[in-house]
Parts: C-alpha cells; structure tokens; sequence
C-alpha cells in the first residue's frame, strides 16, 4: 500500500518583478497602519504567513508589538520558532498564557482533551486557551494585524485588508489578505525567512499540537485543524468581530 504523499510547500510562479511589487505594497501597508495607530499589536503564530509579517515588520522598522498566545498545547517546534525568530531579527515577542482557572473550569467540565466530542467543547478549549488570552493582550492596543488570508478557507473569501474589530472596539488589519499560498513561499525563499519545522512535514497550517495534523496533497490548507468536525468548523473564534 503506497504511502499518502503529504502536502508540500508550493512553487511561485512569480517573477521577481512581480514578487518586488507584492513585497513593496507589505512594506506600505504597514508603515501607512503605523503611521495611523500608536500602538498597534501583531498576533503571532510563528506560520509562514506572521513570519512573512515578522519579516516585514523588522524591514520597515514599523513600531508594532509582537506576541503569541502560548495555549500550552503547541508543539514543542512552535516554541522553539519564539526564540528563533527573537535570535533573527533582534526583537521581543511576548508569550501570552491562559489563566489557570480558565483551564480547570475547562478540564473539570470536559475533561483535558474534552474538545474531541464535539463544536461546543472546542470553542470552550479555544476559549480558554486562545479567546481569553487574546482579548488580554490588546487592552490598550488602538489596532492589531493577523496573518489571515482570502484563499485560507471559505469562512475567509470576503477578508478585506481592513476591518472594525467591533467586539474589542479597534482596528483590526489583514496586510496579507489578497496574497496566494505561493506568495508567501515565494516570499520566505527570497527573503530567507526562518521556516515552521513543521511545514516541512506536512503542516500547511499549525496550531495547537492536538489539534493540528498532516495535510495530504491536494488537500484544503486547513483540512488539518479540527479535522474531526465538519468543514464549516475550521476557525477558533479569534476572527469573529461579534
């Protein structure tokens, strides 16, 4: 029985040209969002699309704070990526973790990998570990950036470049959002921008370490995360505005 070949990161068909296009309307975005905010705050996965973020952010210099939100269920390589990005490009990244008490009302009511049964008890995870922490790191912040894209997933193909964060009362921006999978790889390998170990086994998209998997070819990007639930349950709840 042959082996699933697993998905593998694209090849670009842009021309440097257009690649130096692309890159120079990043840099614009966002040296134009930290022109408009005084703080602005940059939520960090360590993927391909916030290292091409992290990337440019250190090129224009823009004054933007970076974090992640340390769930305590990333992969060890997810860790790791924090200080290697610090060591690259000279910068602070802040860990973010949940409260404790919001994971043992969680672990008593589902138990610790409770989010297997089903949607509710893996927005509660995700609310714990990720929601809570989230809307505790941009107190105080007037805009923040994600890495989203429109080619993501479906629940993204309406994704503009800048939104109303309405539940958290702030800007909310996307720079990569009208960027292709392969603009991004295009990107990393012209800039030499530190790679995920994991996407160079399989993961086109990493979270938590439970709940993340392998993606075969030709696979959606996403088929990996929640792959328990259905296709329409693919997003966490840090993107829904209300």
């Amino acid at each position: 029985m042959m082996t699933p070949q697993l998905w593998s990161i694209p090849v670009s068909t842009l021309t440097p040209e257009q690649l130096a296009e692309k890159s120079a309307t990043l840099y614009k975005r966002l040296q134009d969002i930290g022109a408009r905010f005084s703080k602005v705050r940059f939520a960090t996965s360590l993927a391909a699309e916030d290292m091409v973020i992290t990337d440019a952010i250190s090129k224009t210099k823009t004054s933007i704070a970076l974090f992640t939100l340390a769930t305590g269920r990333l992969h060890q390589e997810t860790v790791d990526m924090v200080k290697t990005t610090e060591d690259q490009y000279g910068l602070r990244i802040d860990k973010i973790y949940p409260h404790e008490v919001d994971i043992d009302a969680f672990v008593d009511q589902y138990g610790m990998n409770g989010f297997y049964d089903g949607e509710e008890a893996k927005k509660a995870c995700c609310g714990a570990r990720k929601i809570k922490p989230l809307n505790a790191a941009l107190i105080g912040a007037d805009a923040w950036l994600t890495g989203q894209r429109r080619e993501q997933s479906t629940t993204r193909t309406e994704l503009h470049f800048e939104e109303m964060d309405e539940a958290r009362g702030i800007a909310k921006f996307n720079p990569l959002f009208d960027w292709t999978e392969a603009d991004i790889w295009a990107y990393i390998k012209q800039e030499s921008v530190p790679i995920h170990p994991l996407h160079l086994k399989g993961y086109p998209s990493i979270g938590c370490e439970p709940c993340t998997r392998q993606v075969k070819q030709g696979e959606d990007i996403r088929a990996g995360r929640w792959w328990w639930l259905q296709s329409d349950s693919k997003e966490c709840g840090l993107h829904i505005n209300r």
